[in-house]
């Protein structure tokens, strides 16, 4: 199979995003963050436009990737060793950083690395079936429409919406009690679709089938969508957005995913050896982004620089160090097998 540059473009691009949405939590309502500013003027109210139109779909999407290239490797390398593989590769950043966070907390905690963990259930879950169910006959015209888009999008939302009204949207829990693996189940339906959407596309090669008048409609619904979110201001149409928020919100995140993976497909789907650069530290960044910002943060608290200006420079800073650090991690002998 030729490499898909195009995914590993948006993977960077949805790393960056990341860490970006991150670097807002503090000075807007993103919820619960380890570094409150000293000066209460670091506040943004309108950020919040931001947060609720990223956590729509990016982490969605990124499910949707891993989901993608999880038969291929399957595929390739057997059951065993993709266990192996998939336990070296998500298993030891998981341990590493959540016994580093929980030594900094002082209670069990894991922090951002809750994607880590749920990717390898879902992938140790899928070796599970892949051992007693065999894998999907390809021999099939399926590919995407608008109308089937739209279909997954209302079953996901209206799952989501019944979810909500017994744990709203930021409600954390740990179902197993002492194991740590922490979930939003307002979010949770989404991850899980979105991952299981992402092996059907590679097994069906939606991605390749899907045309550009369809890929174009489906970009544009998923920005008319994200506009809708940030007109939001109180009256009518905010009341009517939040109360059919689950929904709204999947509708948001399988257009505007959709979206961007055509629009990517076509326009970014070129390489360079700075785009390899980036796809290869995209990992890493992620999983070392989160205590180099909180650092950073306390280490500029007293530096004004008014809220927006201090967002901008701990998105970038964290941005360049997570990637840098990463690059020289993965000089290590060995930690390219797990970064």
């Amino acid at each position: 199979m030729q490499r898909l540059y195009y995914l590993d473009n948006l993977k960077v691009c949805l790393t960056v995003l990341v860490i970006m949405h991150h670097a807002g939590q503090a000075y807007g309502e993103g919820g619960e963050w380890a570094y409150t500013p000293s000066n209460p003027a670091e506040y943004m109210p309108w950020i919040w436009h931001f947060f609720s139109t990223n956590a729509a779909f990016f982490m969605g999407l990124y499910f949707f990737i891993s989901g993608f290239f999880v038969p291929r490797s399957f595929d390739k390398q057997g059951a065993k060793l993709f266990v192996q593989k998939k336990l070296l590769r998500l298993g030891i950043p998981l341990l590493i950083i959540g016994a580093i966070i929980s030594i900094l907390t002082g209670k069990i905690e894991i922090a951002h690395m809750w994607f880590v963990e749920s990717l390898l259930v879902f992938c140790l879950i899928y070796a599970l079936i892949r051992k007693w169910v065999a894998p999907i006959n390809t021999a099939c015209s399926s590919k995407p429409t608008i109308i089937g888009l739209l279909i997954v999008a209302l079953v996901m939302g209206i799952g989501s919406y019944f979810i909500r009204q017994v744990s709203p949207q930021d409600h954390w829990i740990w179902p197993f009690g002492i194991i740590p693996l922490p979930m939003e189940p307002a979010h949770y339906l989404q991850y899980v679709m979105m991952f299981i959407l992402g092996i059907l596309a590679y097994r069906f090669q939606w991605l390749d089938k899907m045309s550009n008048g369809m890929g174009f409609t489906t970009l544009l619904i998923g920005i008319a969508l994200a506009a809708g979110n940030y007109l939001r201001d109180g009256g009518p149409w905010n009341h009517f957005v939040w109360q059919w928020f689950g929904i709204y919100e999947s509708l948001m995140c399988v257009f505007i995913s959709f979206g961007l993976i055509w629009l990517f497909r076509e326009f970014v789907s070129s390489t360079s050896r700075f785009w390899q650069w980036c796809a290869a530290q995209a990992y890493g960044a992620y999983i070392v982004h989160l205590l180099l910002m909180i650092a950073l943060q306390y280490a500029v608290d007293g530096i004004w620089m008014g809220a927006f200006g201090k967002f901008l420079f701990i998105g970038i800073v964290t941005t360049i160090a997570s990637f840098g650090l990463t690059w020289l991690l993965r000089m290590i002998p060995g930690v390219k097998k797990v970064l």
